[in-house]
Protein backbone atom coordinates (compact mmCIF):
# COMPACT_ATOMS: atom_id res chain seq x y z
CA UNK A 1 0.00 0.00 0.00
CA UNK A 2 1.19 3.49 -0.99
CA UNK A 3 2.00 6.01 1.67
CA UNK A 4 -1.11 8.37 0.06
CA UNK A 5 -3.83 5.08 0.83
CA UNK A 6 -2.63 5.35 4.61
CA UNK A 7 -2.75 9.36 4.31
CA UNK A 8 -6.24 8.99 3.15
CA UNK A 9 -7.12 6.37 6.04
CA UNK A 10 -6.00 8.87 8.60
CA UNK A 11 -8.22 11.41 6.90
CA UNK A 12 -11.59 9.47 7.34
CA UNK A 13 -9.86 9.10 10.81
CA UNK A 14 -10.36 12.56 11.42
CA UNK A 15 -13.76 12.81 9.41
CA UNK A 16 -14.97 10.58 11.82
CA UNK A 17 -13.79 11.72 14.96
CA UNK A 18 -14.66 15.42 14.16
CA UNK A 19 -18.06 14.04 13.43
CA UNK A 20 -18.57 12.32 16.49
CA UNK A 21 -16.84 14.68 18.49
CA UNK A 22 -18.91 17.98 16.90
CA UNK A 23 -22.20 15.79 17.77
CA UNK A 24 -21.12 15.14 21.41
CA UNK A 25 -20.21 18.85 22.01
CA UNK A 26 -24.19 19.21 22.02
CA UNK A 27 -23.72 17.55 25.31
CA UNK A 28 -22.63 21.13 26.45
CA UNK A 29 -25.47 22.30 25.46
CA UNK A 30 -27.63 19.49 27.08
CA UNK A 31 -25.83 19.91 30.05
CA UNK A 32 -25.66 23.53 31.00
CA UNK A 33 -30.16 23.51 29.72
CA UNK A 34 -30.81 20.64 31.65
CA UNK A 35 -28.39 21.68 35.29
CA UNK A 36 -30.71 24.74 35.29
CA UNK A 37 -33.49 23.39 34.68
CA UNK A 38 -32.99 21.07 37.67
CA UNK A 39 -32.09 23.63 39.85
CA UNK A 40 -35.40 25.93 38.81
CA UNK A 41 -37.73 23.11 39.70
CA UNK A 42 -35.71 22.20 42.99
CA UNK A 43 -35.21 25.76 44.45
CA UNK A 44 -38.13 27.79 42.66
CA UNK A 45 -40.69 25.15 41.98
CA UNK A 46 -39.90 22.46 45.31
CA UNK A 47 -39.70 19.84 42.40
CA UNK A 48 -37.01 17.36 41.98
CA UNK A 49 -36.29 14.59 39.32
CA UNK A 50 -33.65 12.07 39.63
CA UNK A 51 -34.34 11.69 35.87
CA UNK A 52 -33.02 14.33 34.91
CA UNK A 53 -30.18 14.78 37.20
CA UNK A 54 -28.64 11.22 35.96
CA UNK A 55 -29.37 12.66 32.62
CA UNK A 56 -26.80 15.78 33.37
CA UNK A 57 -24.15 12.62 34.53
CA UNK A 58 -24.97 10.60 31.43
CA UNK A 59 -24.22 13.78 29.00
CA UNK A 60 -21.36 14.70 31.13
CA UNK A 61 -19.62 11.57 30.70
CA UNK A 62 -20.54 11.25 26.95
CA UNK A 63 -19.07 14.29 26.53
CA UNK A 64 -15.98 13.73 27.69
CA UNK A 65 -15.58 9.89 26.31
CA UNK A 66 -16.61 11.19 22.73
CA UNK A 67 -14.90 13.91 22.37
CA UNK A 68 -11.61 12.94 23.60
CA UNK A 69 -10.48 11.56 20.48
CA UNK A 70 -11.41 14.66 18.39
CA UNK A 71 -9.74 16.89 20.98
CA UNK A 72 -6.47 14.97 20.57
CA UNK A 73 -7.03 14.94 16.77
CA UNK A 74 -7.16 19.28 17.67
CA UNK A 75 -4.62 18.72 19.53
CA UNK A 76 -6.43 20.32 22.11
CA UNK A 77 -4.79 17.68 25.46
CA UNK A 78 -2.50 19.35 27.65
CA UNK A 79 1.01 18.99 26.62
CA UNK A 80 3.30 18.67 30.10
CA UNK A 81 6.89 18.49 27.87
CA UNK A 82 9.35 21.16 27.99
CA UNK A 83 11.04 19.15 25.24
CA UNK A 84 7.87 19.19 22.30
CA UNK A 85 7.41 23.22 22.26
CA UNK A 86 10.83 24.07 20.95
CA UNK A 87 11.13 21.06 19.10
CA UNK A 88 12.39 20.67 15.16
CA UNK A 89 9.11 19.97 13.20
CA UNK A 90 10.57 16.49 12.18
CA UNK A 91 11.44 15.73 16.21
CA UNK A 92 7.49 16.70 16.70
CA UNK A 93 7.02 13.41 13.96
CA UNK A 94 8.76 11.38 16.03
CA UNK A 95 7.08 12.14 19.38
CA UNK A 96 4.08 11.92 17.98
CA UNK A 97 4.73 8.76 15.88
CA UNK A 98 6.56 6.91 19.29
CA UNK A 99 4.12 8.21 21.86
CA UNK A 100 1.22 7.39 19.26
CA UNK A 101 2.42 3.26 19.16
CA UNK A 102 3.93 3.23 22.57
CA UNK A 103 1.65 5.02 24.86
CA UNK A 104 -1.68 5.83 23.16
CA UNK A 105 -1.87 2.74 21.49
CA UNK A 106 -1.39 0.65 24.41
CA UNK A 107 -3.43 2.09 26.85
CA UNK A 108 -6.41 2.39 24.55
CA UNK A 109 -5.90 -1.54 24.06
CA UNK A 110 -5.50 -1.84 28.01
CA UNK A 111 -8.96 0.05 28.36
CA UNK A 112 -10.33 -1.93 26.08
CA UNK A 113 -9.23 -5.12 27.44
CA UNK A 114 -10.31 -4.21 30.66
CA UNK A 115 -13.61 -2.31 29.93
CA UNK A 116 -15.15 -5.16 27.81
CA UNK A 117 -16.14 -7.81 30.40
CA UNK A 118 -17.33 -4.76 32.38
CA UNK A 119 -19.37 -3.51 29.82
CA UNK A 120 -20.75 -7.70 28.87
CA UNK A 121 -21.78 -8.05 32.54
CA UNK A 122 -23.81 -4.85 32.27
CA UNK A 123 -25.81 -5.59 28.73
CA UNK A 124 -26.35 -8.76 30.37
CA UNK A 125 -28.72 -7.76 32.93
CA UNK A 126 -29.57 -4.68 31.16
CA UNK A 127 -28.15 -2.96 34.20
CA UNK A 128 -30.12 0.50 35.35
CA UNK A 129 -29.50 2.82 37.62
CA UNK A 130 -29.62 1.89 41.52
CA UNK A 131 -32.20 4.46 42.20
CA UNK A 132 -36.00 3.18 41.55
CA UNK A 133 -37.06 6.59 39.51
CA UNK A 134 -33.43 6.81 37.77
CA UNK A 135 -32.36 5.84 34.36
CA UNK A 136 -32.65 2.38 32.83
CA UNK A 137 -29.59 2.80 30.88
CA UNK A 138 -26.67 2.28 32.93
CA UNK A 139 -25.14 -0.33 30.31
CA UNK A 140 -25.56 1.96 27.33
CA UNK A 141 -23.61 4.65 29.62
CA UNK A 142 -21.04 1.66 30.07
CA UNK A 143 -20.92 1.16 26.52
CA UNK A 144 -18.93 4.38 25.96
CA UNK A 145 -16.13 3.40 27.91
CA UNK A 146 -14.57 1.28 25.37
CA UNK A 147 -16.19 3.22 22.58
CA UNK A 148 -13.91 5.89 24.04
CA UNK A 149 -11.03 3.90 24.25
CA UNK A 150 -11.69 3.08 20.46
CA UNK A 151 -11.91 6.34 19.17
CA UNK A 152 -8.92 7.27 20.59
CA UNK A 153 -6.97 4.05 19.31
CA UNK A 154 -8.11 5.18 16.00
CA UNK A 155 -7.13 8.79 16.20
CA UNK A 156 -3.63 7.34 18.05
CA UNK A 157 -2.94 5.17 14.34
CA UNK A 158 -4.02 8.42 12.33
CA UNK A 159 -1.37 10.53 14.11
CA UNK A 160 0.78 8.01 13.44
CA UNK A 161 0.24 7.50 10.08
CA UNK A 162 0.78 11.83 9.52
CA UNK A 163 4.03 11.55 12.24
CA UNK A 164 5.43 8.39 9.44
CA UNK A 165 4.15 10.03 6.41
CA UNK A 166 6.14 13.46 7.63
CA UNK A 167 9.20 11.28 8.18
CA UNK A 168 9.24 9.82 5.04
CA UNK A 169 9.22 13.29 3.29
CA UNK A 170 5.43 12.95 2.23
CA UNK A 171 4.10 16.55 3.35
CA UNK A 172 0.76 16.27 1.74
Amino acid sequence: MSVAHFTTLADRIDRLNSAIGGAASWCALFIVVTGFTVVLMRYVLGLGSLWLQESVVYAHAALFLLASAWTLKEGGHVRVDVFYANASPRTKAWIDLLGALFLLLPFALAIIWFALPYVERSWAILERSRETSGLPLVFVLKTLIPMFAALLALQGIAQAIRALAFLRGDTR
